[in-house]
């Protein structure tokens, strides 16, 4: 009985790990669609204009949402969701597109690879979680692995593009967190919670856009192509996709998740940009493959352990009662 009972547990954990997979799947694509930020901004978007390319991925994507889904927020969501907005958002796009203009596209992506890393730390302070060493050591190795992809003759850093590059990874670590510790509105779907933050974002970015880019740059059939990619899919499908994952799975499985984008910025670098993948960004592919396979795994935590090594016999020692009380 106890045997069959064990069996029946681990089966559903396992029935369980395997009914995450199409979530994890689907969340996988927002970071490996991110990843193609980087060759976009260079190869098809005006220079200098990195707060007017955040902008017009939001603002626009976001008021699509809200037309289509035609739902806004209520009570305190107000001031959740503009919060979520502007650090998912409105801070974090043009933090990116500074490291996209200044660094090479593998080295500015690398920079996001540090956000699994903040999250862990955020879990324990923000969501009150238990600090994993099993999630720590895999995010540090998944830091090196894509630190080692980008090792070569084209990894030239800028002091700008770095601090823009940490400073965009720190900000979306801490609008993940908080968007795992606040959720989502009871009958609120992915696509108007993913509008609501977009358009936040957007319209933080509206008066700085202008106060300190001017006006707009010249958009030719390239850069409209390039923008189109960015707002719809890379806005708002991914970003939809990117908070339905953050709700419904481990914050932590979901941030490992992003060492997607610089592998997918590597390859794209070495495929379009002509870009050289040695042995050394090879061997970093792997880690960083392997820590994110291991980031999905749940930790063994020592309850657990001890519930696997317990034998049928001392199941069945049960605590003694008083004599003559049923059992």
């Amino acid at each position: 009985m106890t045997r069959h009972t064990t069996q029946v547990a681990s089966g559903g954990a396992s029935g369980a790990r395997h009914g995450t997979l199409p979530r994890t799947a689907l969340t996988a694509l927002a970071p490996s669609v991110w990843g193609t930020t980087y060759v976009v901004t260079t190869e098809l978007l005006p220079e200098g204009h990195p707060l007017f390319a955040g902008f017009l991925r939001a603002l626009p994507a976001g008021l699509i949402a809200l037309a289509l889904t035609r739902t806004l927020p209520r009570g305190a969501w107000w001031g959740k969701a503009a919060a979520l907005g502007v650090l998912n958002i409105g801070l974090f796009l043009p933090l990116l597109f500074i490291a996209a203009e200044r660094l090479p596209g593998g080295v500015a992506a690398t920079l996001a690879a540090a956000q699994p890393l903040v999250v862990a730390v955020l879990a324990v302070t923000v969501l009150h979680e238990r600090l994993s060493p099993w999630r720590l050591l895999w995010g540090v190795t998944g830091v090196v692995g894509v630190g080692l992809v980008v090792i070569g003759p084209n990894a030239a850093l800028d002091t700008v593009g770095v601090v823009a590059g940490l400073a965009g990874a720190a900000t979306m670590a801490l609008g993940v967190t908080l968007t795992k510790r606040w959720g989502r509105p009871a009958g609120v779907g992915a696509t108007t919670f993913a509008g609501w933050q977009l358009t936040a974002g957007g319209l933080f970015l509206l008066p700085l856009t202008f106060l300190a880019e001017g006006a707009p740059p010249a958009i030719d059939l390239p850069a409209a192509l390039g923008y189109l990619w960015l707002g719809l899919v890379g806005g708002l499908i991914t970003y939809a996709l990117w908070f339905q994952g953050i709700t419904s799975l481990p914050v932590a499985s979901v941030a490992v998740l992003a060492l997607l984008s610089p592998l997918v910025a590597a390859v794209l670098g070495a495929i379009v940009l002509d870009q050289t993948l040695g042995p050394i960004q090879l061997v970093g592919f792997a880690l960083s493959l392997a820590a994110i396979v291991a980031g999905q795994l749940p930790p063994r935590t020592g309850a657990r352990a001890r519930t696997r090594t317990r034998t049928p016999e001392q199941e069945s020692v049960s605590t003694p009662t008083p004599e003559g009380t049923p059992r």
